[in-house]
């Protein structure tokens, strides 16, 4: 195996699987005077090896070899490996043998003897498609998670700190695990994060461990081979290999299951990743940042959490405050709903009027910052005039939780806790709000919120204990 050094500070790796040493001399001083960082393997086999380890944007492989043929080469790689371009170059120039090589995977074909300038184009053209299926991925899931809550904004103590502890690791690789009550803006922590790190040009890839079944959440960290399970009718190269080179978001990471638990903590240690179904380990270089609203510390104690998987998860921890502990944050955030949402609407709603400021402190927020979006955007669609009255808030006004004045044993006073304030809201909204809206105004899941009301006995006029239809 032959390496060459990149010349010209790109970062395109190439693998060549070609056993003739002529060939493989003129590749050697093509490629790295364009800038291509090149690797050479002569046989079949080690190809294969070679690309499963190791990272690379690209494998240009000869179809005769001494120990197995191209073909073989395509259809191993492009099922571990779907999004891994490959060129085939051979010395038959039939028209069945390149139709073979692009049925089984390849994106391309070169004939040998080749010219210098047709090889180039066959990669470059390659290397494009593969930077614009990347960039469109990235794209897709960045207007997925867009949304008008999208960057932090307080000035409250507790924030700071959160801006701090983020300027200081966002530099280095180190895993961060982010907690704070559901709606805190977890996520956009872990956002900042990866804006500020080396890696801002490369994917940010989240995923919610507790919305999608343990089942298929394998498969969508890990990937899967065709024909791995039954409706696996396409290999997948999972998201674990999609963050390459950039960051892994892992929400509600409490709600792993243990043997995915497992699995992670291999990849996180030994940075490699098998696919389902398949027999071999693939390289990955991803960063890892997870959040949970759950005290994972007290959950792992108890057994409900891998303690080996929480310490390398812990490296840094970074604590999002609930907005009731914020202070005057929340009128900062009251208005930059405002502008967000009057702009979005068309209206001309510039400020809050003195009795919504005292009602927004006074609520205690159990949703957070998705909750007082959402109760902003309520308001500005239902307002009249330029600024927003205690009018526009009737169903924040009709809920208010208020601290319980019973006192306890010894005569002290107790306030509700978070949960008892969500089943407050809940009982107070369900009959007007559908589950997806209550869910929302709550910034948790539909199954989240189901599971509580099921468990408090909470059930809106004509519903059932036992339904399963409200969160289908």
């Amino acid at each position: 195996m032959k390496k060459t050094a990149n010349r010209a500070g790109r970062n395109e790796r190439i693998l060549v699987i070609e056993d003739d040493p002529g060939v493989s001399a003129s590749i050697e001083m093509l490629l790295p005077a364009r800038g291509y960082q090149v690797e050479f393997a002569s046989r079949a086999q080690d190809g294969i090896e070679r690309a499963n380890a190791h990272e690379f944007e690209l494998v240009i492989t000869d179809l005769r070899l001494p120990d197995g043929d191209g073909m073989q080469i395509i259809r191993t790689l492009s099922a571990a490996q779907p999004a891994l371009p490959i060129i085939m170059m051979t010395s038959y120039s039939s028209l069945d043998t390149a139709i073979e090589a692009l049925r089984n995977g390849a994106v391309d074909y070169v004939i040998k003897p080749f010219h210098n300038d047709a090889l180039l184009f066959a990669i470059e053209r390659a290397l494009n498609e593969r930077r614009m299926q990347r960039e469109n991925a990235l794209l897709r899931r960045s207007l997925d998670k867009s949304s008008a809550n999208a960057q932090i904004i307080g000035q409250s103590a507790g924030i700071k700190r959160v801006f701090e502890l983020v300027d200081k690791v966002a530099p280095t690789d180190a895993t961060v695990l982010i907690q704070g009550e559901s709606g805190t803006g977890k996520e956009l922590v872990a956002q900042a994060i990866h804006r500020a790190s080396p890696r801002a040009e490369h994917a940010f890839v989240p995923i919610n461990c507790g919305a999608i079944p343990a089942e298929l959440l394998e498969s969508e960290l890990f990937g899967h081979t065709k024909g791995a399970y039954t409706g696996a009718v396409a290999a997948t190269e999972g998201l674990i290999r999609e963050a390459h080179g950039g960051t892994l978001f892992l929400d509600e990471i409490s709600e792993l299951a243990p043997q995915l638990q497992v699995k992670l903590l291999r990849v996180i240690q030994e940075k490699q990743v098998r696919p389902l179904g398949s027999p071999r380990v693939l390289h990955t270089d991803v960063r890892f940042l997870a959040a949970s609203n759950r005290d994972l510390k007290a959950a792992t104690a108890q057994g409900a959490f891998r303690a080996d998987l929480f310490y390398r998860l812990n490296v840094i921890n970074i604590e999002v405050p609930p907005l009731r502990d914020r202070g005057k944050d929340i009128e900062l955030l009251a208005q930059y709903f405002i502008g967000v949402h009057s702009r979005r609407l068309g209206k001309r709603i510039t400020s809050l009027g003195a009795d919504v400021k005292e009602l927004l402190n006074r609520y205690r927020w159990p949703g957070n910052v998705r909750e007082l979006e959402n109760v902003i955007e309520r308001a500005v669609i239902l307002a009249d005039g330029t600024t927003l009255t205690a009018r526009d808030f009737s169903d924040l006004t009709a809920s208010e939780p208020a601290p319980s004045n019973a006192g306890a044993a010894g005569g002290t006073t107790a306030e509700l806790s978070v949960e008892d304030y969500i089943a407050e809201f809940v009982k107070r909204h369900q009959d007007r709000h559908s589950e997806q809206e209550l869910a929302a105004m709550l910034g948790i899941g539909r199954k989240a919120l189901w599971i509580r009301r099921n468990k408090w006995g909470l059930f809106r006029a004509g519903s059932r204990p036992g339904r399963h239809d409200e969160i289908a």
